[in-house]
C-alpha cells in the first residue's frame, strides 16, 4: 500500500489531464527510496482520482479550483521517508497545474494519513504477480 486519493473541482482540468497527473504520481511513488530499497511495494500502489461535480471554493466565483490528494499508507516509515514522499509528490502535482495557478484561484493540498494493519483487510494477487 500506499494508496493516493485525489478529489478535484470539476472546473480543474479534463480526464486526459488527471489521467497523465495519475500516471506521474504513480511513477512517483514508485520511484521513492530510503537506504536504496523502495519504500512502497510496486504491487500496492494506487493512484485514483474522484471528480467533484458539486462544490464550493473560497467566495464561490466560477473559476476557484482545487485539487486534494490524500495518501494513506501503512505505519512504519520514518518520518524523513513520510516528508520525501509528501515533498515529491506536491512537487509533481504544482508543476502538473502550473499554468492553472496562474490564470485562475486554485487551492492545492496534500495530506499523509497512516492507518494500522489492525483495521485493515485485504487480497490481492498483484505482488505475486509483479514477481514474475
Amino acid at each position: 500500500m500506499p494508496h493516493l486519493t485525489l478529489e478535484y473541482s470539476a472546473n480543474l482540468a479534463g480526464e486526459e489531464s488527471i489521467g497523465q497527473l495519475c500516471t506521474s504520481l504513480a511513477n512517483c511513488l514508485d520511484a521513492q527510496r530510503e537506504d536504496e530499497k523502495r519504500i512502497y511495494p510496486l504491487g500496492g500502489i494506487r493512484v485514483r482520482a474522484l471528480r467533484c461535480e458539486q462544490y464550493c471554493v473560497a467566495d464561490c466565483r466560477a473559476d476557484a479550483a482545487f485539487l486534494h490528494a490524500n495518501l494513506k499508507i501503512a505505519a512504519g516509515r520514518s518520518d524523513a521517508a513520510k516528508k520525501a514522499t509528501g515533498d515529491a509528490l506536491f512537487e509533481v502535482i504544482k508543476q502538473h497545474f502550473a499554468a492553472e495557478f496562474e490564470k485562475h484561484g486554485l487551492a492545492l493540498s496534500l495530506e499523509i494519513n497512516e492507518f494500522s494493519e489492525t483495521g485493515t483487510w485485504k487480497h490481492n494477487n498483484l505482488h505475486a504477480r509483479l514477481k514474475t
